[in-house]
This record gives structure tokens, sequence and C-alpha cells, in this order.
């Protein structure tokens, strides 16, 4: 096993994607989870949240996932994906609230630099 000092300083994208995929197994293993989001989005919809059309994006694919396995297929893989168009949709996440202050933090970033 490598000292900590000489393993690769892993980047802020690598930690985001880890960070979703946690989600993606969350939100599996518990469905009911997907309250959370969704109260999310209605509060800063009510706050005039700029986003708007992402986040009401947001809310139609995760109430298909309520509504369907196909729906929620669907969920799971543009949480664990990285492709170009998954990574803009995360950057509107209204995931917030999901993971624990503990799981955070063990999943977290600083630059060096």
């Amino acid at each position: 096993m490598q000292p900590a000092s000489s393993l690769p300083e892993r980047t802020g994208d690598e930690v985001s994607a880890d960070r979703f995929r946690l989600i993606a197994d969350k939100i599996e293993a518990d469905p009911a989870l997907l309250d959370i989001p969704l109260a999310n989005i209605a509060r800063w919809l009510a706050q005039g949240h700029s986003a708007r059309v992402r986040l009401e994006g947001w809310r139609s694919m995760i109430l298909e996932a309520r509504a369907s396995e196909q729906g929620m297929a669907h969920l799971l893989y543009l949480l664990r994906d990285q492709e170009w168009e998954s990574v803009q949709w995360k950057g509107y996440s209204p995931f917030p609230g999901i993971l624990t202050k503990h799981e955070i933090t063990r999943l977290s970033w600083s630059s060096r630099h």
C-alpha cells in the first residue's frame, strides 16, 4: 500500500462523481429520499431561483422516477454518468440533504493550490 502522501491527488470532478454515485446508491436503496430534492425544488422555485427551467426538468425526472422503474433507472443512470449532458444537469443539483455530514466530509476535496 502506498503512503497517503504518494497517492495521486483526486480532482474535484472525481470527488463530485463519487458524491453523485453515493446519492444514486442511497436513492436506489430508499426511494423515499426523493422527497428531499422535491422539497428543495419547491422551496427554491418559491424563492425565485434563476434556474427555473433546469429545476422543473429535475422535478419532472424525479416524479417519473417515483412513477416507474424506467424513470428510476434513468435518474440513477444520470446521477452515475459522467458524460457532458449528465454533468451539466448535476450543475443544478437539487439533492442537498441526501448525504449526511459524515458522508460529505468523507468525500471532501481540497486543492493544494
